[in-house]
């Protein structure tokens, strides 16, 4: 890619000395510049709106589109108006290619206001956000389809096609660094364009397995995000967050090992998702799970699903919760009784009471490690 947006949008801010807000043609929120002024009147309603729910109402939008920039070449300054909610002055920076609106830059307008030669090196930097825009909606425009191709495809010339023609959409971008995301139950629209989400290369929905959202279908969104570095994946983080906010409010996030290329997208998908279900399953790994992070939940998610082990199924019934929520308290504190009973709030007679309780219900021996790892196992595997 040509730059990032977050980049050019500071450099918007620095050159005309106040904080910029770059929104999509449909007034979607793409990046926004630091507020670090004193003066509390700079965050007016519109741009803090703007900021924490990702777009304009539609009064404000027929404010602004009213006095023409989908069709301006220049800086637009437009007037406040309180009636729509909009109660400071503006100017607006077109960002097209080619002739065609991708997208906007606002600023609060103020006296004296930037000067000519600011406005101008402001429109160089904005044409530059739209060659960026430009180049990912060429990339991105069938994407959700190769994406799709290529996660549900199997270990064969089928996927081996898929990953090539999604990496020619992808150019060069294809061999880059990339993390793979799971946003699950996903309830939003079937592909958010990549545009909306810094640093996204593709999005589709997917079948989801796990928990679905207030009844409705199952499904998961995939996110392919590109990286600087293995070591930070912060982008892969902050769209997995603004996805989350745009999904169900029960929503989990999975984010797969960093690879470079594309060859290992199907075994990517497979760690995304297993962090999602796990977030779902355990909430102190959630609501974003890293599949580096899951310690034991990495083998158990790989194992197929089955039916609980016979020697558990009787413990894992509505009528035994306390009883296997003791025992899973137990053995994550590697059976250390005092511990035990005081995570749990109880007395360490009371502890060994139900202890031998499970021992009973399920003929396992705890001071066998053995039997201890059968049922740590099948608890966890609840779980799941």
């Amino acid at each position: 890619m040509k730059g990032d947006y977050q980049e050019l949008v500071d450099e918007i801010s620095a050159l005309l000395g106040a904080p910029a807000t770059l929104e999509n043609r449909d007034f979607g929120l793409i990046a926004f510049g630091a507020h670090d002024s004193d003066d509390d009147s700079a965050m007016d309603p519109v741009r803090t709106r703007s900021i924490l729910t990702r777009r304009s109402t539609p009064a404000v939008r027929a404010w602004f589109e009213g006095f023409g920039i989908a069709r301006a070449t220049g800086p637009v300054r437009i007037p406040a108006a309180p009636d729509a909610g909009v109660f400071r002055d503006r100017i607006c920076l077109p960002v097209r290619h080619r002739g065609v609106v991708l997208g906007y830059v606002w600023l609060l307008d103020a006296e004296p206001g930037p000067s000519h030669a600011q406005l101008t090196a402001a429109m160089e930097v904005a044409a530059r956000i739209g060659e960026l825009l430009a180049d990912e909606e060429r990339a991105g425009s069938d994407l959700s389809r190769e994406l799709r191709a290529v996660l549900t495809a199997e270990r064969g010339w089928q996927y081996d096609m898929a990953v090539a023609a999604l990496r020619t959409a992808l150019g060069p971008d294809a061999e880059g660094l990339h993390a793979l995301v799971c946003v699950a139950p996903w309830t939003g629209e079937d592909s958010p364009s990549p545009r909306t989400i810094p640093g996204a290369a593709a999005l589709c929905a997917l079948p989801w397995r796990g928990p679905a959202a207030g009844g409705t279908g199952h499904r998961a969104l995939a996110v392919l995000v590109r990286l600087r570095s293995a070591d930070n994946l912060s982008p892969a983080a902050t769209a997995a967050e603004r996805l989350r906010g745009a999904a169900d409010p029960a929503a989990v996030a999975g984010i797969a090992a960093p690879r470079r290329g594309l060859g290992d997208l199907d075994a990517c998908w497979r760690e995304a998702t297993a962090a999602a279900r796990t977030a779902h399953a355990q909430p102190r790994l959630g609501p974003l799970a890293r599949w580096a992070d899951l310690g034991p939940y990495r083998l158990l998610t790989a194992l197929p699903q089955a039916e609980p082990d016979p020697a558990v199924r009787v413990l894992l019934g509505p009528a035994h919760t306390e009883l296997a929520r003791t025992a899973e308290v137990f053995l994550d504190h590697a059976g250390q009784a005092g511990r035990t009973a005081a995570a749990l709030g109880i007395h360490r007679q009371t502890l060994y009471y139900r202890l031998s309780r499970v021992e009973q219900l399920t003929g396992l021996d705890l001071d066998t490690g053995e039997d201890r790892l059968l049922l740590h196992m099948a608890l966890k595997a609840a779980r799941l």
